[in-house]
């Protein structure tokens, strides 16, 4: 009985610290968590993103800044049949004052956003212009539910000048929010370019305020605040003046233009033609501006700076010939150009019908003869010259601030085998040494193939003034390098070369190095024993048209590369353009 008694005892008092220690847990312990899952009920974390970074030039003039202006918003949870004619009314309300909005199409918009779940407004219109709001704001501002909030539009003053540079912003798409949170509370994030290369920076970094709400989600009380990060602008290089002066003296030609500083890499103007206006991209483009941005045959939609792929043709030469000299050929190595080298029974012919006779090294540059690459080329084969050209940036991307770029193709033995399963053959050499064939650039590439030849250093492209990077020094004997410098200097200063008649107005303080290049588009039949002239050619079958120069010649400040599609000879067609922009880079006080 005493036994059974204590047993009782125990039970009792097990139970007792049992609901003791309950009741401790709830009162207590879990109190802290409760209360913190309690503020959730009233208090709200209000995100808030900054405006975003304004991208200036060199001289502090903005080149993409922020409208301002007005968004519209409505009160969630007004589908019901019973709330139906308050959501009519509002939307009413505003085609009357704003006529170019539908009422079909807002209310449309209104049933997708809005859910039972929903506690935020519903945005119905995300921007309409300051101008076109303020004398209405008083009229929105006092309806009930609606909300009237500031919104801002990105805008490209410039219009169509520098967009491939800057590219655009666009409403961030789901995916873009899974990847960049910071997206959701801006609405909009970087798509291309600049824009989108530098997003992190120009979006800033978010603010908030957390807010205590009734049960009817109205505001009653601040309690804390994180301030917004507005320290998101952006400086780039470039100078808007010259950009814009290049985009008026390229005439409506298919191409690609290069400024860049050769001893650090700024890029002082940058275009890529056709252009076209980044606006419409923020606006919201139409099916048919669509169309005709990808159905143009000039692909205006491609950044052909870094993205356009093209056979160099004779501003490869440059390079081939250290190729040669750095691989055992002689400084006074020279052949007799007869205008046609025959080999393995077929006919690699000099772009100068009858020849040019004994040539060396300095008159291979200056007059680009063909013949001597050919004979060249087989002493050292196409690995060494792959080899020698990849020291010089070719084959491999630059480095430039900008999205997605391409590193054509510096092309070896391996490389055809992976490429194709196939052996490489000596022709194929020959072609490849005068930059035909298989070799695939980029007019990055060789405006910083160009600064090196310049310097004998590779800087790293960049519009981005805080993206400097100390140029590389390659190794490469001095004596060399001066050899192929005075055969560019011959291009454009002997009567010879190639350019001379082409750039003879540039102004006599300055003098440049450079060199032409004509690349074929398709080959040449070997039973044709007299080529076409280019103007004779349908346009999609004319040459690309190169000229890539440095100056001042003692002095190097500058390159200047052009590339015009299909413009045939590289001399003739981008001459005068590279004329016209070294005067204005002394105008403007660049070329000291």
């Amino acid at each position: 009985m005493k036994r059974r008694l204590n047993l009782i005892l125990i039970f009792i008092s097990v139970v007792c610290l049992l609901l003791v220690y309950r009741l401790y847990y709830l009162s207590i312990k879990s109190n802290t968590y409760y209360e913190e899952l309690s503020k959730q009920n009233y208090i709200k974390k209000v995100y808030q993103a900054p405006s975003r970074g304004i991208i200036t030039d060199r001289n502090d003039v903005a080149l993409a800044i922020n409208d301002l202006g007005f968004s519209l918003s409505i009160k969630p949870h007004l589908r019901s049949y019973k709330n139906k004619h308050i959501l009519e009314e509002l939307v009413k309300t505003i085609i009357l004052h704003f006529s170019e909005f539908e009422k079909e199409k807002l209310i449309k918009k209104y049933n997708k956003l809005d859910s039972p779940y929903k506690h935020d407004y519903v945005q119905i219109i995300d921007y309409i212009p300051y101008e076109k709001f303020f004398d209405k704001y008083t009229i929105f501002n006092s309806l009930d539910n609606l909300k009237v909030e500031s919104a801002v539009k990105r805008n490209y003053p410039y219009k169509n000048v520098a967009a491939h540079i800057l590219g655009y912003v666009g409403k961030a798409s789901k995916r873009d929010i899974e990847k960049n949170p910071i997206s959701k509370y801006n609405g909009i994030i970087g798509k291309n370019g600049l824009e989108k290369y530098y997003n992190n920076i120009l979006q800033g970094e978010l603010g908030y305020k957390e807010v205590k709400v009734n049960a009817l989600n109205k505001e009653l009380e601040v309690l804390n605040e994180k301030e917004i990060k507005i320290n998101n602008n952006i400086k780039i290089s470039i100078d808007i003046e010259l950009e814009k002066y290049i985009h008026d003296i390229f005439d409506q030609k298919a191409g690609a233009v290069i400024v860049m500083n050769v001893k650090n890499g700024e890029i002082l103007a940058a275009a890529s033609f056709p252009e076209f206006d980044n606006n419409v991209f923020v606006n919201g483009i139409s099916y048919k501006e669509w169309d005709d941005l990808q159905n143009n045959i000039d692909k205006p939609f491609t950044n052909k700076i870094t993205n356009g792929m093209y056979p160099p043709g004779s501003v490869w030469k440059m390079g081939a010939a250290l190729a040669f000299l750095e691989n055992g050929i002689s400084r006074n190595f020279k052949v007799n150009c007869t205008g046609t080298y025959e080999f393995a029974n077929r006919k690699f012919r000099c772009w100068k019908e009858d020849g040019h006779g004994i040539v060396d090294f300095r008159k291979a540059i200056r007059e680009s003869c063909d013949d001597f690459f050919y004979k060249a080329s087989q002493k050292i084969g196409i690995n060494k010259i792959s080899e020698t050209m990849r020291k010089f940036g070719l084959g491999e991307k630059t480095g430039i601030d900008q999205m997605y770029e391409f590193i054509g193709i510096n092309p070896d033995e391996a490389w055809k085998r992976r490429k194709f399963n196939r052996p490489w053959f000596t022709g194929e050499t020959l072609i490849s040494s005068i930059g035909q064939g298989s070799v695939l650039v980029t007019p990055i590439q060789i405006a910083r193939y160009t600064a090196f030849l310049a310097t004998k250093k590779l800087p790293t492209p960049h519009f981005y003034k805080d993206a400097y990077k100390e140029p590389k020094e390659i190794d490469i004997d001095e004596e060399n390098l001066k050899l192929i410098q005075r055969g560019m200097y011959d291009v454009a200063n002997h009567k010879e070369g190639t350019a001379y008649w082409h750039v003879r107005d540039i102004d006599k303080r300055i003098k440049i190095a450079a060199k032409t290049g004509t690349a074929q588009v398709v080959g040449i039949d070997q039973n044709i024993k007299k080529r076409a002239l280019e103007s004779e050619l349908e346009y999609l079958k004319r040459s690309h048209a190169w000229l890539t120069t440095y100056g001042p010649f003692d002095d190097p400040q500058y390159v200047v590369t052009i590339l015009v599609e299909h413009g045939g000879h590289g001399g003739s067609t981008a001459g005068s353009t590279v004329t016209k922009i070294y005067n204005k880079l002394l105008e403007l006080g660049y070329i000291k």
